[in-house]
């Protein structure tokens, strides 16, 4: 029974859009949005193709789940047309969480089922379609995480799990006990350790989907021009961008998107251009060594 429960889980992938939209920054942390405003972006992302929307507990001090579900209220039909993704297990120091002395981590069965309570709440939904460990957790215990995880997915109020920012011996441990089919991990051509320590190399071999978190480097190729990386990487962009005729932060996305892992990048940005840009960007066909290209000034050296 486990087998085919097991065989039937991982062959039943969610379904996402190739862009998702991190709404972290739309709140306090960010763009301060109005009902209007998150009604008006969430409507024109779902117009546009893009019907994955990233939160987490933690968003703009335990706000932003609250203030998208008040906005989708306005418009129920909006929730059969879109995958809501949450994460729990930080535990930050807040007013709205008086209880937290100190910012920790805290992923056991209670916390996670109190998590998704809020989060379903808050969010103005019956269930969450993807439901994330939110960090490594020192003192977390599999086989609760996977109590955790079984209660909700029978309950019905999560459709599928995952974790974020697990290096892959963390998710291996966790996937022994229950089946891992996400990690979100910051994955960009400012930071490459995923091509590297194994994490991206897992997600092809376990069937797992990764999603980039800061899929641009947090925007610091045009911030910092004067960092020689950036100006390495930026240079090799605008020769593909006139090649392709598209923006040199498509290129960026591309080099993300054309990995043989189907990398999702997370665009953490409360503008709809760029998440446009974005979405348009995951059928940019880069070859190979144009791939390379971007790899080389990345890393300010041939290959060996």
């Amino acid at each position: 029974m486990q087998d085919f429960f097991y065989f039937h889980h991982m062959n039943n992938k969610p379904t996402l859009s190739p862009v998702i939209a991190g709404c972290m920054k739309w709140g306090q942390w960010g763009a301060q949005f109005t009902t209007g405003q998150y009604l008006e972006i969430i409507e024109h992302c779902v117009g546009y193709g893009i019907t994955s929307f990233d939160h987490a507990d933690i968003y703009g001090n335990y706000t932003v789940e609250e203030e998208f579900g008040k906005a989708i209220r306005h418009k129920s039909s909006l929730r059969q047309q879109m995958q809501l993704i949450s994460k729990c297990g930080i535990k930050m120091v807040t007013a709205n969480r008086p209880d937290h002395h100190i910012k920790s981590y805290d992923t056991s069965k209670e916390h996670i089922l109190l998590s998704v309570h809020n989060s379903l709440k808050n969010l103005n939904t019956e269930y969450l379609d993807i439901l994330l460990i939110h960090r490594p957790d020192a003192l977390m215990n599999p086989e609760e995480i996977a109590a955790a995880f079984s209660q909700l997915q029978q309950q019905g109020k999560v459709l599928h799990f995952g974790v974020s920012n697990f290096l892959p011996h963390q998710l291996q441990m966790l996937h022994r006990f229950f089946p891992v089919e996400i990690n979100q991990i910051e994955i960009s051509l400012t930071y490459l350790d995923p091509f590297h320590n194994g994490q991206l190399d897992q997600c092809i071999e376990m069937n797992i989907i990764p999603m980039a978190w800061s899929p641009m480097g947090g925007g610091n190729l045009t911030s910092d021009p004067e960092d020689e990386r950036n100006f390495r990487i930026q240079a090799v962009c605008e020769i593909l961008a006139k090649k392709y005729d598209a923006e040199p932060q498509q290129i960026q996305i591309a080099f993300l998107t054309s990995h043989p892992s189907h990398i999702l990048p997370v665009m953490g940005t409360s503008k709809h251009k760029r998440l446009e840009l974005a979405l348009k960007a995951s059928d940019i066909p880069l070859e190979r060594e144009e791939w390379y290209m971007l790899w080389r000034a990345a890393m300010g050296h041939e290959v060996p």
